[in-house]
């Protein structure tokens, strides 16, 4: 097994024919076996001449494979994984290449999730495909939906809402205070021992000191 570029492969030039399957195989860790997926898909008749694989080697997961196999692929081709995580780092990223490889008339079928995908198909393994984004579509309105609440609740109780203020508020009063007095932010910054670079983002809106009387 070549890992990356296969013989006769991945160069989009040398493609015999139409509607081929062709297998795609991916472990996210050093730890992690290839062999179950390589199984899966040489049981189906996906040998490895027609199989791209990308495989751990440092602190990154090399994408070689899936990019040349990206480049090979032609309608009414159908790209073939153990399941559908294998082709993305997260659901958002899946779905957006099922539908990249849908506007391209390639299909995806997975061999053992749950529901068995299949995006060429008309049936049952289809509608799975598309509860799917739907389901990913509702998470990302729950997600929303409990962010906006979660800021409702806290402005109801004057709580601060997103990242935690780095310094005390009573060191954040005193540096508007000196500002109000028309001091420096070099002598604030000193007397506070905020920095510069924090002070313009506490300072901001507050009052410049008025002309004296």
């Amino acid at each position: 097994m070549n890992f990356g570029t296969l013989p006769g492969m991945g160069s989009g030039i040398d493609h015999p024919q139409q509607g081929l399957e062709l297998g795609y195989a991916r472990v996210s860790t050093t730890k992690q076996s290839l062999e179950r997926q390589l199984d899966a898909l040489a049981a189906i008749g996906i040998g490895d001449e027609r199989t791209y694989v990308d495989k751990k080697t440092s602190t990154t997961v090399d994408r070689d494979g899936l990019n040349q196999l990206l480049a090979y692929a032609r309608p009414g081709d159908t790209i073939v994984v153990h399941t559908l995580d294998r082709i993305g780092r997260n659901l958002r990223e899946v779905l957006n290449l099922v539908h990249d490889l849908s506007e391209r008339g390639i299909g995806v079928r997975s061999l053992a999730d749950p529901l068995p995908i299949n995006t060429a198909d008309e049936g049952m393994a289809r509608i799975a495909f598309l509860l799917l984004a739907l389901f990913a579509e509702m998470e990302r309105t729950f997600t929303t939906e409990r962010a906006a609440h979660a800021r409702t609740v806290a402005e109801a109780n004057n709580r601060r809402v997103g990242r935690p203020q780095a310094h005390p508020n009573d060191k954040v009063e005193y540096a508007r205070l000196l500002k109000a007095q028309g001091h420096s932010l070099g002598v604030i910054a000193t007397k506070t021992g905020i920095p510069k670079t924090s002070l313009h983002r506490y300072l901001a809106g507050t009052p410049e000191p008025g002309p004296a009387k």
